[in-house]
Parts: structure tokens; C-alpha cells; sequence
């Protein structure tokens, strides 16, 4: 497997506090300069929630502008994709900052438990989101985080509610919802090449479950994600200094893998995007 491995960073969550690392990136310059050092490091993709400066969670448009602008002044050719996760609005307000163009959004196309909530993507919403996207020449990473999911994808794409081809964001290790498992993933990835032989793939695990994923992802030919949203220590222990250095351990996978972090030229051409600016 010689095909470049795209390293999405998610370099902070939408929880209202730092929990307990205080090197999570909270305001617009801290996120910035956060993703700056993990692009340096290999990542080609950033995944972005935004907070107020006292971490409130947000989803304020002007915020969301400002980190963007950052990240394309530093990090040239970056693929930005904006959360339109549940934790920073509700209904319609998750997806009020779409009309600032990212290369992506995040669009889970169905709902889950989480730990202590339902995350609700109810079937109106999911479709006013998608179109927001293709209104706004945004390319959607599908979030699943069960198979219901990846059917419920390539429907919208067979009826033209998603521009293809598919990229997929397969989840694992979130308490309640689905754990992670190497032959639930290899079904996954199975199935997504039957439903849609031309989509692309990244594998995300949680906690103690990311650089396992990472490892599986590696193999079975996808795509990687890491960052301080879904993990901020590097084991039980140990908090993880930065999302460069989560970064960094997965560009050491990729090369005992014999792989490759994509650049964000690469990045581009595997995901149909347009050149950066």
C-alpha cells in the first residue's frame, strides 16, 4: 500500500472546559498557532470546533472566520473542514458558519448514543445540512458512527443530495456507541467500497482507541485521524503535550507502514478538492 495517508488533526473539541490538559488550543490564537505546529508535523487536514475564550463552546460564525483565515495564512493549502457537530448550537445554528466556504463539514447522517446524551441528527436537519454544503461548494466527511449510517450516505449520493465521491469518517471507541472492534472496521470498509467503489475513508478512535485505529486504518489502505478532541493523553497517564506531537506519532505509524503523510497538495487530488489557496 503505497497510496498517501491523509492526517486529519481535530485539534480541539466543543467542551465547555479544557478537561484536563492544559495545552488543548482554546482561543483563536492558540488554535492557530496550534495547527500550524501539527500541519508542520504532517497533518494536511484540520477539523475545527471553535470556543469563546473562557472555552464556552460557540458557533459563532465570526469566530469561526477568524481561526480560518489564520490557518490559511500560516498553513497554505491546509484542507479546513468545520464541525457541524451538536455540542456548539442547536438545529440550524450548526450549520450557520457553512456560508464561509471550508473545503469541508462534518455531516453525521443519522443519531447515536453518546456517554451521557443522544447525539440527534434528525433526518430534516441532516438533509438541510447537506444541502448547505453543496450550496456552498462544500465537500462533506460523513461521520458514522454505526452502518445505518454509511447506507444512509451512499442514498443521499445515489439521489444526488451528496456530491461524490463519498468521504467517510468511520468512528469507534465512544462509550455507548460503537466500540472499537478491527473486524466491525474491516466490514465497515467493505461495505462502503460495495455501496460506493470510489470513496475515500478515515478511521477515528477515541481515547486509548486512536492509535489503534490508526494502525488498522494504515492497513486496510484508509486514512488517519488524530489530534487533542479525541484524545488528550498519550496513554493513561501521560497527557499528551500537543496535537503536533499526536501528529507525530502518526506519521512514525505511516513509515512502519510504508506509507507516507499526504501533502496537502495530495490531499487535495485524493479528496477531489480544488487547489488550496
Amino acid at each position: 500500500m503505497t497510496t498517501p495517508c491523509i492526517i486529519t488533526v481535530a485539534i480541539t473539541g466543543s467542551l465547555p472546559q479544557k478537561r484536563d490538559n492544559p495545552a488543548v488550543p482554546i482561543t483563536a490564537a492558540e488554535q492557530i498557532e496550534s495547527t500550524h505546529a501539527a500541519f508542520e508535523a504532517g497533518a494536511s487536514l484540520v477539523h475545527l470546533h471553535v470556543r469563546n475564550d473562557d472555552g464556552s463552546p460557540t458557533s459563532s460564525p465570526e469566530r469561526f472566520a477568524q481561526v480560518m483565515a489564520g490557518i490559511r495564512q500560516h498553513c497554505p493549502g491546509m484542507v479546513i473542514q468545520f464541525s457541524t457537530g451538536g455540542r456548539s448550537g442547536a438545529g440550524r445554528e450548526r450549520g450557520a458558519h457553512l456560508a464561509l466556504r471550508p473545503d469541508m463539514g462534518s455531516l453525521a447522517t443519522g443519531s447515536v448514543n453518546f456517554p451521557t446524551r443522544v447525539y440527534d441528527n434528525a433526518p430534516d436537519l441532516v438533509a438541510w445540512l447537506a444541502a448547505e454544503m453543496q450550496a456552498h461548494d462544500i465537500k462533506p466527511e460523513v461521520e458514522a458512527f454505526d452502518l445505518s449510517m454509511v447506507f444512509q450516505a451512499a442514498k443521499m449520493a445515489r439521489e444526488g443530495r451528496i456530491t461524490g465521491p463519498l468521504h467517510v469518517q468511520f468512528v469507534m471507541g465512544i462509550q455507548n456507541a460503537m466500540p472499537a472492534d478491527r473486524e466491525v472496521l474491516a466490514f465497515y470498509v467493505q461495505t462502503l467500497r460495495r455501496l460506493s467503489p470510489h470513496a475515500t475513508w478515515t478511521g477515528a478512535g477515541i481515547g486509548r482507541d486512536q492509535l489503534t485505529l490508526a494502525r488498522w486504518s494504515l492497513e486496510l489502505g484508509g486514512h488517519c485521524r488524530t489530534g487533542m478532541e479525541d484524545n488528550v493523553r498519550l496513554d493513561r497517564d501521560t497527557l499528551a503535550p500537543s496535537n503536533a506531537a499526536l501528529v507525530q506519532q502518526v506519521v512514525q505509524l505511516c513509515e512502519v507502514h510504508g506509507r507516507h503523510a499526504a501533502t496537502p497538495a495530495e490531499t487535495r487530488a485524493l479528496l477531489g478538492l480544488p487547489a488550496g489557496v
